[in-house]
């Protein structure tokens, strides 16, 4: 059976709820190309959906696990301890501050409902705040703690209770954003709002667990909080006993130019969720917290079969040599610097004027939304950048945003071919517009 073959009968038995976005078929990876079977060569803005940090196939990640896998592949941390397992530990501490203490899973869905379970564990409180516009995974309790849940909860019936939902503090879509005099400040105090009416009358502060949220919405449009919401919620939750998580699993490690995005803001979480980038594409998370939170947890409540698995935890260790001795944390800062600055002087020449382009995101997680453009114009985009101009892109199940999440590794050549393709397609599909925006063919 050829390869195209091959393709075309894996589709009819591969499950329908796992959605693959085209028919290429990848040979290999290096660095920020990825190459398919064909020999064609694609940049990849994707980063795995922001997993391959370092890079696909980074000398020294693929030299640490090729060493582990020659001396173990699977120890088993019930079982015993392993080096990598607690190199790794003493490596995370750097970074990590008060959180001294870790728990090792497969996934950020996992890691999330770890710290869930932490939280009621170490409170004895039942019940979870979290945002709209958050995604925590798929997993049945994963799922129940995000919105949007049109897709993930599609006739799934109950789920997981004691859940309760405030806006997250969204100064673009904002109903007053247009309002004189409306600032920053009014959609924090909106939150703060919501906060205490959730209190009165929903559920008494003393049932709350914890707060979950991601510091920059990842399915949610790549939209940030705004300085000092952090600072309002941490009072919050230190005035009521209620735990602060942060969903790091997308914005961790190096991703918006610091290694955790929370340092932007100055406020440490009690809970600390991590993945994708944390072991450059090997199957890893953890939370990190307290000793005094995390010595709450029964022995044997924590873990699994495959957690904190040998090769991944060496993949990890050789990913934060990789962000040391590179300085990885300095490139993302100065990528970050010439994407903002291209996307703004060369995106908005090719859009007709009735769209307009909000560039927005932290370092090198940089979200593009089309005002006024017609339904499916983002979705447009990653079909022309992957299918015309060998560019992979993806964009956000909310607000039909584009999602820039590139290797972390990424040179100054690479992103200006980056920007380069993406104009190109973004003018691509201007031309499939009627003069009033509208498609000229469905």
């Amino acid at each position: 059976m050829n390869l195209d073959a091959l393709v075309s009968n894996t589709k009819q038995h591969l499950g329908h709820g796992i959605d693959v976005a085209s028919d290429l078929l990848v040979d290999h990876a290096l660095g920020c190309e990825v190459i398919m079977t064909n020999g064609q060569s694609y940049l990849d803005l994707t980063s795995g959906i922001g997993v391959t940090s370092t890079g696909h196939c980074h000398p020294k990640i693929v030299q640490a696990v090729q060493d582990q896998v020659a001396k173990m592949s699977h120890a088993q941390i019930n079982l015993f301890y392993n080096r990598p397992l607690l190199t790794l530990i003493q490596r995370l501490r750097r970074y990590t501050g008060s959180l001294d203490t870790f728990c090792f899973n497969n996934s950020g869905s996992e890691a999330v409902e770890s710290a869930i379970k932490l939280a009621r564990q170490a409170t004895n409180r039942p019940n979870v705040i979290v945002f709209y516009g958050g995604h925590h995974g798929r997993t049945m309790g994963a799922m129940a703690l995000s919105a949007p849940t049109n897709i993930y909860n599609a006739a799934l019936g109950s789920h997981m209770p004691g859940v309760y939902y405030v806006d997250f503090p969204d100064t673009v879509h904002c109903a007053a954003r247009d309002t004189p005099g409306h600032s920053a400040e009014h959609c924090i105090q909106n939150v703060m709002h919501q906060l205490d009416t959730l209190f009165k009358q929903r559920s008494q502060s003393n049932d709350i667990a914890a707060v979950l949220i991601e510091p920059v919405l990842g399915e949610g449009g790549y939209l940030a909080a705004p300085p000092g919401f952090f600072q309002c919620l941490r009072a919050v939750c230190d005035a009521h006993g209620i735990l602060l998580i942060a969903d790091e699993v997308q914005t961790g490690f190096g991703r918006t130019g610091r290694m955790f995005a929370m340092e932007h803001w100055g406020v440490e979480p009690d809970i600390l969720v991590m993945a994708k980038g944390i072991a450059s594409g090997y199957p890893l998370s953890a939370i990190a917290s307290r000793k005094a939170l995390m010595d709450t947890l029964p022995p044997g409540s924590m873990g699994g079969t495959y957690a904190g698995n040998i090769i991944s935890c060496s993949a990890a260790v050789a990913t934060l040599n990789v962000f040391e001795q590179e300085r990885l944390l300095n490139n993302v800062q100065a990528r970050s610097v010439q994407l903002l600055r291209r996307l703004h002087a060369d995106l908005p020449g090719v859009l007709p004027p009735m769209i307009q382009v909000d560039i927005r995101g932290l370092g090198l997680m940089i979200g593009l939304e089309f005002i006024h453009a017609p339904l499916g114009f983002a979705q447009r985009i990653t079909q022309y950048s992957r299918d015309r101009h060998r560019l992979l892109l993806l964009t956000a199940s909310v607000y039909e945003t584009l999602r820039l999440i590139p290797p972390l590794v990424i040179d100054a050549a690479s992103m200006d071919a980056a920007v380069d393709r993406l104009v190109a397609a973004v003018r691509d599909v201007v031309q499939d517009l009627d003069p009033h925006g509208q498609w000229l063919l469905p």
